[in-house]
């Protein structure tokens, strides 16, 4: 009986241990730190690279799959955005890695396949040995379906790898959906040990110590401290911090350059990045007033953006007015029509676009024989190398992860020439900048804490003190 309620409480344990293997097999393509990072996820079993764009995660993760496919002589499925799916088909021939896209199903002879989060459906964890979320940064939102059923597929599989640059670009508790899908902590279960809730009292003083801060900026530890703990209605507990990041890093690796990991980056650095901001001001006032007013609140951001519908996509139009390769970056149907109507030469590629015209028109972009892309970050931002294009053009957003991503689909390592980016904005939208700003610094501590802990990475320790057996005393014993 004692043994089977250990065997019990051992289940239901979530431990930072070794799930993975010696690696069988090492492209010569990989450089020294692609080898190095990939080595410690095939030995780790279950792990996330948190890799920036251009570092090569597919090539890593390819790798990963060809090893899990050799050791268990079993099926990998490789999990990507639609986008990318084709490219890591052509990623697997330079390497060496026969990968096989499929959309309804496995087939016969089938080793490591590759299909869109949104065909998952058409395949059953059972099949496989291995699987590999690209782009992990969709289980963020861990009310959302996909990442349930991602996290309720990946639960199924020994073996997994999650590969994103985002991974947590709101707030340090969305890490916690990966924590989850890897087998380790669960999101509740980190929230728990790490963080506390914060009341309305707490959530007036987290705000002002995030104001006092931003004001001491120049000091790091003081804003590490009070900025990137303080977030939504959860907090980091004080006494917890070290220990959140070790934990992270007992299951996770990141790395913004090679010399974030030891090695040299002279082949990875990056060009210049020229960022500017445009603010359209309304040609004409809001229904009912006689003058412009500023926006305050989504509604009325919305509505301003509308009314300068027309002096945005003609502001676009003459910054794209040469003969360079370059990307527009909009958000809403009326946006991306407009522009492609008044940007000669440009397609754009909305929602209601066949999947296999996206696929045409990437290729054409990707090939040069298109020069104006027009296309919304929630469509497009995630995993394509557009390092052809050295110009950027995009309205202001609310979501950082999306901004970033469309950025560095451009502006990532193998980009040879110095990138522009011209973001547009309303009056409205200063605060909308502002905030891309703050989310900006914030990601930028989590990495520093990553990278600060990763060399030393050790789990939190864990104990279990309820291990000597039970024993009757002798003064309770039964006398014969």
């Amino acid at each position: 009986m004692n043994d089977d309620y250990t065997a019990f409480l051992r289940a239901k344990t979530h431990e930072g241990a070794l799930h993975g293997f010696d690696p069988l097999w090492m492209p010569d393509m990989l450089f020294p730190f692609q080898v190095a990072l990939t080595e410690w996820a095939i030995r780790k079993g279950r792990a996330a690279i948190f890799a920036d764009c251009g570092l090569g995660k597919t090539a890593m993760q390819l790798t990963w799959a060809a090893n899990v496919a050799r050791r268990t002589d079993g099926r990998v499925l490789v999990l990507t955005p639609l986008a990318v799916a084709f490219q890591t088909v052509r990623e697997g021939e330079k390497f060496g890695i026969e990968v096989i896209r499929r959309r309804e199903g496995l087939e016969s002879g089938d080793r490591i396949v590759v299909t869109n989060y949104e065909r998952l459906h058409y395949f059953n964890a059972e099949d496989f040995s291995g699987v590999v979320a690209d782009e992990s940064s969709i289980l963020k939102h861990y009310t959302g379906a996909t990442q349930k059923n991602v996290t309720r597929f990946l639960t199924k599989v020994p073996y997994r790898l999650l590969c994103t640059a985002t991974a947590a670009p709101n707030d340090y508790v969305e890490l916690g959906t990966s924590s989850e899908a890897l087998g380790e902590l669960s999101h509740s279960d980190m929230l728990t040990r790490f963080f506390r809730q914060l009341d309305d009292k707490g959530q007036k003083q987290a705000l002002r110590q995030q104001a006092e801060a931003e004001m001491v900026a120049q000091h790091y530890a003081r804003l590490a401290f009070r900025v990137s703990q303080a977030i939504g209605q959860w907090r980091l507990k004080n006494h917890a911090v070290v220990d959140f990041w070790k934990w992270v890093t007992s299951w996770a690796r990141a790395c913004r350059s090679p010399a974030d990991l030891g090695f040299d980056d002279d082949r990875f650095i990056l060009p210049p990045l020229t960022e500017k901001y445009h603010i359209i001001k309304p040609g004409r006032p809001p229904e009912g007033w006689l003058f412009t007013v500023p926006a305050f609140g989504l509604k009325e951001e919305r509505e301003e953006r509308k009314r300068t519908l027309q002096e945005r996509c003609e502001y676009v139009k003459s910054l794209v007015n040469h003969d360079c390769p370059a990307v527009v970056w909009c958000h809403t149907n009326d946006e991306g029509d407009e522009l492609e109507k008044m940007i000669p030469g440009s397609r754009q590629v909305a929602g209601k676009t066949p999947d296999d015209t996206k696929e045409a028109i990437y290729n054409d972009f990707t090939a040069g024989n298109l020069r104006v892309l027009v296309i919304k970050p929630k469509i497009g931002a995630f995993g394509l190398n557009w390092a052809h294009c050295a110009h950027v053009v995009s309205f202001a957003s609310h979501s950082y992860e999306q901004y970033y991503q469309s950025v560095r689909r451009c502006w990532r390592f193998g980009q040879k020439n110095p990138v522009r980016l011209d973001v547009i904005a309303t009056e409205g939208e200063r605060r909308v900048i502002d905030n891309m700003r703050r989310k900006a610094e914030q990601v930028s501590i989590m990495f520093a804490e990553l990278v600060k802990h990763m060399n030393q990475a050790q789990g939190v320790q864990r104990t279990n003190e309820n291990i000597n057996p039970e024993e009757v005393p002798q003064w309770l014993a039964r006398t014969s």
